[in-house]
């Protein structure tokens, strides 16, 4: 189990005096899991905990901005936990918040307030009002308190360094299976399922359909796929993300997946869908017996994606579970 404190102050003693990872943890990416196991080998007889922010800064400063998480808020949560995070100061970002000097996050919040044992970040770790804290006045004032402080040097592949904006533009796109290597899990993403015009269920194809809210849009197109149920079960299947052209186009994009060898009601479930393989752009068709011709190629594509994924699908299932 994972605690989730929203504030700093007035925390119960449990919560206070962990090894702290600092950081917006958005993805949970391998980068991320690099800085949480050095908080946790600093101080392995402390709680292990992260510090990060809700909404994220860049929301709160640029709500304009087109959609961005790779995590929602609840999905990371239960990503840390399944990593061994057992305390989330999930601090609420707002005004009063973005005001505090970096003076005074460090002094009131990770000294006074969570009463930090160590902490440890990337190297570009910016924090304070207008990010006017850097890792050379974290490193100083943390001394100075008799707080340890891990600078954990960015994990990197023959590509580059792992970052949450990499695994973005990987996805943006139409490689998740290269983010899904960033990542060390698959990308998903999490939804109640809504009713729709159940044109797929008319074309031999019933689709679970999915608002993707806050999350980032990745490539549109159709998708192989896995489908984690919120009992745990875990089904394959094709996905299209979109706006549907050929059936005069939405106003947003959504994600319709069918599932295979499944026949159950899923309306108002909370499921996970995690997007496996990138198999085709998102095309407009004449009519609807070339679009249901071109939906039955794109299911067996999509299982013979499955069967041929090189990707540990043990192991990444075991993340998408963890999910719904």
């Amino acid at each position: 189990m994972i605690q989730i404190f929203p504030d700093w102050r007035d925390l119960p003693p449990e919560a206070r005096g962990a090894s702290v990872a600092l950081g917006n943890f958005d993805g949970v990416h391998r980068g991320h899991l690099q800085v949480i196991a050095a908080a946790h080998a600093a101080r392995p007889e402390a709680p292990l905990a992260v510090l990060t922010f809700e909404p994220h800064p860049r929301e709160f400063f640029r709500p304009d901005d087109p959609p961005f998480r790779l995590t929602s808020s609840a999905m990371r949560a239960r990503l840390l936990a399944a990593r061994g995070v057992r305390i989330l100061y999930e601090l609420r970002f707002d005004r009063i918040f973005s005001d505090l000097s970096a003076e005074a996050f460090i002094g009131e919040v990770l000294a006074g307030g969570i009463g930090a044992r160590h902490l440890a970040c990337g190297p570009d770790f910016a924090f304070g009002h207008r990010r006017g804290g850097d890792v050379a006045l974290l490193a100083a004032r943390a001394e100075a308190l008799g707080i340890g402080l891990s600078v954990v040097p960015p994990l990197a592949d023959g590509e580059g360094r792992i970052s949450s904006s990499r695994i973005r533009r990987l996805l943006r796109d139409g490689y998740p299976e290269r983010a899904s290597a960033l990542l060390g899990r698959l990308f998903a993403i999490e939804g109640v399922v809504a009713h729709g015009d159940e044109r797929g269920r008319k074309l031999g194809f019933p689709t679970a359909n999915l608002a993707l809210g806050r999350y980032l849009e990745p490539a549109r197109g159709v998708y192989a796929v896995r489908v984690a149920l919120r009992d745990g079960r875990i089904f394959g299947g094709v996905a299209n993300l979109g706006r549907r052209p050929t059936l005069g186009g939405d106003p947003e994009t959504r994600l319709e997946a069918h599932l295979f060898d499944f026949e159950e009601n899923l309306y108002g479930e909370t499921i996970a869908v995690g997007l496996l393989a990138y198999l085709r752009e998102e095309r407009k068709f004449p009519d609807l017996t070339a679009l249901k011709t071109q939906i039955a190629a794109d299911a067996a594509a999509a299982r013979a994606a499955l069967a041929q994924v090189a990707l540990d699908l043990p192991s990444l299932d075991r993340d998408l579970a963890a999910f719904a």
